[in-house]
């Protein structure tokens, strides 16, 4: 033990005579292991926000909007428009790969006045089965129910933005609140969804769909029973496709149009979507490690220089102290644990800095879809080994050779 600390001692004191040489190296391993880290850490905050934003819309949420069916197949210059129905949903939910379905009336022009406030937010009519589809967290209170769907009960369920405008500072479950005259008990409120300036899904109001088609009806000519649109899932995950088709082939039958006809339908996908954006997040992901590899391969060529340069020189100290009794095995230890320490401070100091970077990051406002980078370990641990091993080697190389020399002429070298 006493010989590990007059070792280290001895290394100290070496370093410490080489202030410039020791910073240099020390300086090329943290950039090099901070600069993987930071890259590594940017690409996974990318992967995860984006993760986010498609988690907060819903799990595998397919949608469909009604359209416009060309007359020539391919052009948008004629045509005619036709809206999507109950009957349309319906017919969705029966279908052998559709695991659920809701129909979706909204309205923008209906006015909520509280005895607080007032104020407009869009009105959606659903079915109680949307919360399964979309994502919406109560944060008190409760979601529609199947009675309320039966009974057309007038009931609300309201966005923490409606909450913030109508019931300020309230109590919100069991208060009363006016959409166009009609009085509606709300039974809950949800949770904020989302970040930034992304708050339309948090001025929402949802009421049993059957309520909204007896007060609030979207007539399209004479039809009471139009929709919005229709969230879908499929059975599963890997079935959207299959799922997406029977879709297409359930309108286009039901309003007389082609299936195969893609200028005739208006839709989202989540499920393709995500997979697409995942694609491209790997695609980055393999761009940014690999110049983080770059860089990685830059700090090690770097520190290998200067170690080279650093055992060369000290020749004639290995030759002096073969001559006062030092061993083969004593000589490389000596320069191991010189390279280890290096490394391994450096290294830390990288991983250090990199992780106050993205913790400062972590403070300030990120784009929508986007979270802050965050430290990977195993590419911490990668970096710092690669580049550790690196020193080493590059140390206990030249010392190997220097050591095998005879003093006198280790001695003579210049």
């Amino acid at each position: 033990m006493l010989l590990l600390f007059d070792t280290l001692g001895e290394i100290l004191r070496t370093l410490w005579a080489h202030k410039l040489r020791s910073f240099l190296t020390m300086f090329g391993i943290a950039w090099g292991v901070g600069s993987l880290l930071l890259l590594v850490g940017l690409g996974e905050g990318f992967r995860s926000g984006n993760k986010r934003s498609f988690d907060e819309i819903g799990q595998d949420v397919m949608f469909v909007f009604p359209g416009r069916t060309p007359t020539v197949r391919g052009s948008q210059q004629s045509g005619r428009w036709y809206r999507l129905t109950y009957s349309d949903y319906l017919d969705l939910k029966k279908a052998p790969h559709i695991r659920a379905a809701s129909p979706v009336l909204q309205r923008e022009d209906i006015r909520s006045v509280s005895e607080y406030s007032s104020g407009n937010g869009m009105v959606m009519g659903v079915e109680p089965q949307l919360n399964g589809i979309r994502y919406l967290p109560i944060k008190q209170g409760r979601w529609l129910n199947v009675m309320d769907e039966a009974e057309r009960r007038n009931v609300v369920v309201i966005g923490p933005e409606i909450v913030r405008t109508l019931f300020p500072g309230r109590p919100v479950v069991g208060s009363t609140i006016l959409l166009n005259g009609h009085r509606f008990e709300v039974i809950g409120y949800l949770a904020t969804v989302g970040r930034g300036d992304n708050i339309s899904e948090n001025s929402r109001l949802y009421i049993p769909y059957s309520t909204m088609t007896l007060y609030f009806p979207w007539r399209w000519g004479h039809d009471r029973n139009a929709l919005s649109y229709i969230n879908y899932q499929p059975r599963i995950r890997a079935e959207h496709e299959i799922a997406h088709a029977e879709t297409r082939q359930i309108i286009a039958r039901n309003h007389g149009f082609d299936p195969n006809d893609d200028d005739s339908f208006e839709e989202w996908d989540s499920v393709k979507s995500a997979e697409m954006v995942a694609k491209i997040f790997d695609a980055m992901d393999m761009f940014l490690g690999f110049v983080g590899l770059v860089t990685l391969t830059l700090g090690a060529i770097g520190v290998i220089n200067i170690m080279l340069i650093s055992v060369t020189e000290r020749t004639r100290e290995i030759g002096l102290r073969k001559a006062v009794g030092a061993t083969y095995r004593s000589i490389l230890f000596h320069f191991f644990l010189e390279g280890a320490l290096l490394t391994l401070v450096s290294g830390t100091i990288g991983i250090l800095a990199a992780s106050g970077l993205t913790y400062l990051l972590r403070g300030m406002p990120s784009p929508t879809g986007f979270d802050p980078p965050r430290i990977v370990p195993a590419s911490a641990a990668v970096a710092l080994f690669s580049l550790s091993a690196a020193g080493i080697i590059s140390g206990l190389y030249p010392a190997r050779r220097a050591a095998t020399l005879q003093p006198v002429e280790a001695l003579r070298h210049e």
